[in-house]
């Protein structure tokens, strides 16, 4: 049996905090949702709106999870109570979040890795034929095979512990998802393209449609959709109200200069993030014109195969290196995903590692299977109350991000700013000495901002705003 004693304070220093904790945040939401979202908010004005959010908003939620895990030493389905005895019914939420996200992640990576595996045997050309995303997750084995291998790969690393497997490997994965997010980036503006019209296209177009902010049109309501999409987007690329950043921050050193690491995965994450865009809006802009970034959730998956192919030969191999990085972002997420609710069953019921992520990886792949058989055998369509309509994996996504995330990181500004007051978080933010430059915009953030705009958020997905 394995002692408490070895599940704390298991980051070997900041660099492995940084890294585990920015391989978190980079993942799905920052690859495919992120360039999406920027193309139709109006490409620098979503960007601009984003960092201002990013730097207040969001850095306000993500230094609160790494405290209150870093404080307490505890997982987040028991942290809260250890804050506040009353207020332990907020780590179950925090719970279940992650323990909802992770099956449907598990399936979504293992569509990426069906791609990737795809350009692997320079079948890359084939991905583009019209219905092959459709009749690969509509298949009832193929989706479920590879269910299962991208969950063993994130339950391997889970199962290693936090310092030889969550660590070692996000610091390996990390700075090769770097250099390939960088070259693709560097590739996308120096392609182009003519169409059938003689109009021709360049990347370096694409990327002034990226960044260069369009107001063409835009009204009080759109400005209103913009902010809503970048706060939301905020908790996809931070991991905000998943339990991750509290499970990682209760393996951060107490030495640790705590401020000066959540500004390093701030830096990081947003740096992936803008690179994404440079990734896929000018490729996606230079073959299929600013039409082409409509295709939301399917552009990674239908749209993006169609640039590769119009590449040529090259094509394959680019197709091959992107999906390998997307296989690496999504890796490094769903282990910080499974992390958070093992190390939940382990400070709970004082499991050992083994047992707890052999529960977990065991309970979620049953739901993981669900998800898949969601698009065959168990197939159906339902209407959510903000008006999308989906199925299995996107009412399951609608619970976790529309409802139980907003209520989870609402429930923390009031627990901190107002039950148990921003001292207590400010104490341990700079209980080594450390200069807490952006206390004042903490405390007012915390107390009174951040809580406005959370419940403007879950109005939303209520669909009552």
């Amino acid at each position: 049996m394995e002692t408490q004693t070895k599940q704390r304070n298991s980051f070997s220093g900041s660099l492995g905090f940084v890294l585990a904790s920015a391989g978190s945040a980079v993942g799905l939401g920052n690859i495919w949702r992120f360039p999406y979202l920027a193309a139709k908010d109006g490409g620098g004005l979503f960007l601009f709106v984003y960092l201002i959010l990013a730097l207040t908003f969001g850095f306000t939620l993500l230094i609160t999870e790494v405290t209150i895990g870093r404080k307490t030493q505890e997982s987040p389905l028991t942290a809260y109570k250890k804050i506040n005895p009353k207020w332990g019914f907020l780590g179950i939420f925090s719970f279940i979040v992650p323990f909802l996200i992770y099956p449907y992640y598990c399936v979504i990576g293992g569509w990426v890795l069906k791609y990737a595996f795809s350009y692997l045997a320079f079948q890359g050309s084939v991905a583009v034929e019209n219905g092959y995303f459709g009749g690969f997750i509509t298949s009832q084995w193929q989706p479920i095979f590879y269910t299962v291998l991208f969950a063993a790969l994130s339950f391997i690393i889970v199962y290693k512990g936090v310092e030889h497997g969550i660590e070692r490997y996000s610091k390996i994965l990390m700075p090769i998802l770097v250099i390939i997010v960088v070259f693709i980036a560097a590739y996308s503006l120096f392609i182009s393209h003519t169409d059938d019209s003689g109009a021709t296209r360049t990347g370096l177009q694409g990327a002034a449609v990226y960044f260069i902010p369009s107001f063409k049109g835009l009204t009080f309501k759109g400005f209103l959709t913009v902010c809503l999409d970048a706060m939301g987007q905020l908790f996809y690329s931070l991991s905000i109200a998943m339990g991750i950043m509290i499970a990682y921050g209760s393996y951060m050193k107490k030495e640790v200069n705590l401020n000066k690491s959540v500004n390093q995965i701030e830096i990081f994450d947003t740096g992936i993030a803008l690179l994404a865009g440079m990734m896929i809006v000018p490729a996606v802009f230079v073959f299929s014109g600013k039409e082409g970034m409509s295709a939301g959730p399917g552009l990674m998956f239908i749209t993006l195969p169609k640039v590769f192919n119009s590449l040529g030969g090259i094509g394959e191999f680019i197709g091959l290196i992107f999906f390998v990085m997307v296989l690496f972002a999504a890796l490094t997420s769903a282990v910080s995903i499974l992390e958070a609710i093992t190390s939940s069953m382990i400070d709970k019921f004082k499991w050992s590692r083994r047992r707890s992520a052999v529960v977990m990886a065991a309970s979620t792949f049953v739901i993981s299977v669900i998800v898949c058989l969601g698009y065959n055998v168990l197939y159906f369509e339902q209407k959510m109350p903000n008006g999308s309509i989906g199925q299995i994996l996107d009412i399951l996504d609608y619970l976790s991000n529309n409802i139980l995330m907003p209520i989870v990181s609402f429930l923390t500004c009031v627990l901190i700013g107002w039950i148990a007051k921003p001292k207590t978080a400010i104490d341990e933010i700079t209980r080594n000495g450390e200069r807490f430059i952006r206390k004042g915009l903490y405390i007012v953030m915390i107390k009174v901002i951040a809580p406005v705009l959370l419940f403007v958020i879950l109005l939303t997905g209520l669909g009552l705003f």
